[in-house]
């Protein structure tokens, strides 16, 4: 098993392009198997009457539109290309969410992996098509989505000529930062049952915690959010990882994945040794001599386990001694 974990740098580069080339580094050397960039053309996916989200509010105030806001933060369109390569030189995976259809051009002759369906978009029909028209696997993200939604969603990418085995379902909730209390993580579990599908989480939550434990039930993806420095201005740094926590979630993932083995219940080889300490064998009480009937006052069971087992006392009971043996000594029939 080897979870794809995504390194949602989104718009955290704050549209620094310097900035975006070190998060590509630092999501290298964290261990993820792709950096994730957000592109847009902010004019194309926000109105002017868009409000922000209170989370948006609170991070970066009240006075400037969605709009505005969203315009500062993003790299220009001819950015990515560029970005991708610097990815290709330093060896991790390239992906960016496009939120609008001029940005699925942009990012089309790119021939990324995925295309990466964010949230809001799954609602949005003439998106679904141009999406599904490109026949490239799809990583969708279902937060605020209910069931019937999502299958919707599915059939539009269905009829356009896409794979299911082609698309991947990311249970996702997306407030930043989510409580607890709403990460209901068991839900990714009934997308795969529901839809056949492969499926994982995207993860808003502060702390590694949760994508780990998500890990353990069986997700295939995990995505997420980082920064340089969550102090940074922007929406999303403070619900965002630094790089070393972003590190230590990808060991914790890894070292998940070796710990939920092959599901089948034997001996492994690093306790094969402990049957002998940890066992116990059939000893002698007392010393006994050659011939005495062996009995429940001249026998008893102690450690170390290469003897006679204990699973057999019935059977060495009432047998008789084939030798002398001394106290503690293993009984041999």
């Amino acid at each position: 098993m080897h979870t794809i974990i995504i390194a949602e740098a989104g718009v955290n580069h704050n549209g620094n392009y310097d900035m975006a080339i070190r998060m590509i580094d630092e999501a290298k050397r964290a261990g993820a198997d792709y950096v994730k960039f957000q592109t847009a053309k902010p004019e194309l996916v926000i109105s002017t009457f868009a409000p922000k989200a209170e989370y948006q509010k609170q991070t970066t105030g009240e006075a400037e539109s969605q709009l505005e806001m969203c315009k500062a933060i993003h790299l220009p369109l001819n950015a990515y290309e560029s970005l991708q390569r610097h990815c290709n030189e330093v060896g991790i995976g390239f992906m960016s969410t496009p939120f609008d259809l001029v940005s699925i051009d942009v990012l089309q002759p790119l021939k990324m992996d995925y295309y990466k369906i964010p949230s809001g978009e799954i609602t949005n029909l003439p998106y679904l098509r141009k999406i599904a028209s490109l026949k490239a696997k799809v990583i969708l993200s279902t937060g605020m989505s209910r069931l019937d939604e999502i299958d919707d969603a599915i059939k539009v990418l269905e009829h356009g000529g896409m794979k299911r085995n082609d698309i991947i379902l990311l249970h996702c909730n997306t407030q930043y930062p989510t409580p607890m209390s709403d990460v209901n993580l068991r839900a990714m579990s009934e997308l795969r049952e529901h839809f056949g599908v492969d499926t994982g989480y995207s993860d808003h939550t502060q702390g590694i915690e949760v994508p780990i434990a998500a890990v353990a039930l069986g997700a295939t993806v995990i995505e997420k959010h980082f920064t340089l420095d969550k102090s940074l201005p922007g929406p999303d740094h403070k619900a965002s990882l630094e790089p070393d926590e972003l590190a230590a979630m990808v060991r914790a993932i890894r070292n998940i994945e070796k710990a939920l083995g092959d599901g089948h219940k034997h001996v492994s080889p690093s306790e094969q040794p402990n049957i002998i300490v940890a066992r116990k064998s059939i000893v002698a009480a007392r010393a006994i001599k050659k011939g005495d009937m062996l009995t429940e006052e001249n026998i008893t069971v102690k450690r170390p386990g290469n003897g006679i087992s204990p699973m057999r006392w019935d059977e060495v009971l009432g047998t008789t001694a084939i030798r002398d043996f001394a106290y503690d000594e293993l009984i041999e029939l």
